[in-house]
């Protein structure tokens, strides 16, 4: 069994042919050409390759390959847009040597690319599953056409891989799913809240908590989540997303026989009924202030009330949200914490103050702009002696653009940020209020069966 995936490396080539001149000077300084970079040096390290028994340079002599992919790209005037393309093939654990894995990796790359581009194949043996790295020009040596990955590209690589693993006599995936992004399959990979891993981490307490499927459906109701055990695969989702998630499909083990046979390992004395924590340390103010279902255009104390709900605030705190719907966001506290500094430091408190905030930014960014175009029209006008002057006066300016350019991209951020926190809130006391409900209208049930 095979996984394949695909993606693209953007860059100027004018930074390649400086990193190629001289890589630890320039390497910092082209933060956009990092993964390029990372593939070149990463793919042919002699740890993870044998010693660089396992790579294979096609089209292109591996100790020059970039210089080749530069000259490539010169011939046929192709130096914008994508300059690589970096993918992987990666194997089931323990069912394939380095030396299979390897001669198969090449097969792939020739059968996809090695018609029309230079690229090199690597096998890395320092993780426990064996697997192929592919880096290729984004410019073919043969016609000077870009490559155009396509869904249809996409579906032959499979295809190719699949083949290729039969051919070997190697499993394949019968029934494949949708894979997550890269950066969320690296935070499950982290073990970081993301959907799945939520998901996981609720599921298995339904299970070590609950006797029976009865129980273990009411754990995960009282958790928020909208739940399906009426046929062979048991499903659950929560309301902010369309489609439900099977149990299996988030663990192989749970099946709905296997669910059965392992229930109960920590109801020892019945059945736990699922607790949601609600922050002790939420100042008053911010508490009162809050009402759900009221959209709100005070953002400022938005974000302050969510952040003392995922426990981000008060800082030191031990607190940790137990709601589904707020552990999610726990991966991007960073991001929020960016953006509550940011409303406080430019005395941002209301949707109206992000607007002018943002108007003002867009007038700097408009007059620093016009700017720069004068002063490169001065550049080509100037004398040598006045050129190396106004190019300094000129790398400033666009300094100053770019920090305005990461200002818009915080307020923006807010805004979207707001509306869904809006939602997520609402959602996490919606679902409060209907557990309430629902407890009080078991009680009359309880004094009811109780004086029969």
């Amino acid at each position: 069994m095979a996984t394949t995936s695909l993606w693209h490396i953007e860059g100027r080539l004018k930074d390649l042919i400086d990193y190629v001149e001289n890589p630890e000077k320039t390497k910092a300084k082209t933060p956009g050409l990092q993964d390029l970079y990372n593939v070149f040096s990463y793919v042919q390290r002699p740890e993870a390759t044998q010693k660089g028994e396992y790579v294979t340079a096609l089209n292109c002599l591996r100790e020059t390959a970039l210089r080749q992919m530069i000259l490539t790209k010169k011939r046929y005037g192709k130096t914008d847009g994508y300059i690589a393309w970096h993918g992987y093939q990666s194997f089931k654990p323990e069912e394939v040597t380095p030396q299979l894995a390897h001669e198969i990796g090449v097969k792939l790359a020739k059968e996809m690319w090695g018609d029309r581009f230079e690229l090199i194949v690597t096998t890395h043996l320092d993780k426990e599953h064996i697997h192929c790295h592919f880096c290729f020009n984004s410019v073919s040596f043969r016609d000077g056409g870009k490559y155009n990955y396509s869904k249809a590209e996409r579906k032959r690589m499979v295809e190719i891989s699949d083949r290729l693993c039969r051919e070997y006599g190697l499993s394949v995936i019968e029934k494949p799913r949708k894979a997550p992004s890269r950066l969320v399959w690296l935070d499950e990979k982290d073990g970081k809240p993301t959907r799945y891993n939520v998901y996981r981490a609720d599921v298995r307490e339904a299970i070590d908590f609950s006797r029976t499927p009865y129980y273990m459906e009411d754990y995960l109701r009282r958790k928020g989540y909208i739940t399906d055990f009426t046929g062979k695969h048991w499903k659950i989702r929560l309301p902010q997303y369309e489609h439900f998630t099977r149990l299996d499909t988030l663990d192989e083990r749970w099946t709905s026989e296997n669910i059965r046979r392992s229930m109960g390992r920590y109801a020892t004395f019945g059945n736990r009924r699922a607790y949601i924590s609600y922050p002790p340390q939420m100042p008053q103010a911010l508490s009162n202030w809050f009402r759900p279902f009221h959209k709100t255009s005070h953002v400022y104390k938005l974000y302050l009330h969510y952040c003392y709900l995922l426990g981000y605030l008060p800082k030191h705190t031990d607190y940790k949200p137990t709601s589904p719907y707020l552990k999610e966001d726990l991966r991007k506290l960073d991001e929020l914490s960016q953006q509550v500094r940011y409303m406080g430091k430019y005395g941002i408190e209301t949707i109206d103050d992000l607007y002018t905030d943002r108007e003002k930014i867009q007038r700097n960014m408009d007059t620093l702009i016009t700017r720069r175009t004068k002063l490169q029209n001065k550049i080509r006008r100037a004398t040598p002696a006045e050129k190396e002057t106004l190019r300094q006066e000129k790398a400033g300016v666009t300094e100053q653009i770019t920090a305005l350019r990461k200002q818009l991209k915080l307020n923006q951020g807010i805004e979207a940020r707001s509306a869904q926190i809006q939602e997520k809130t609402d959602l996490y006391f919606a679902n409060e209020i209907h557990a309430k409900e629902a407890q009080q209208q078991k009680k009359p049930q309880r004094r009811e069966r109780d004086t029969r």
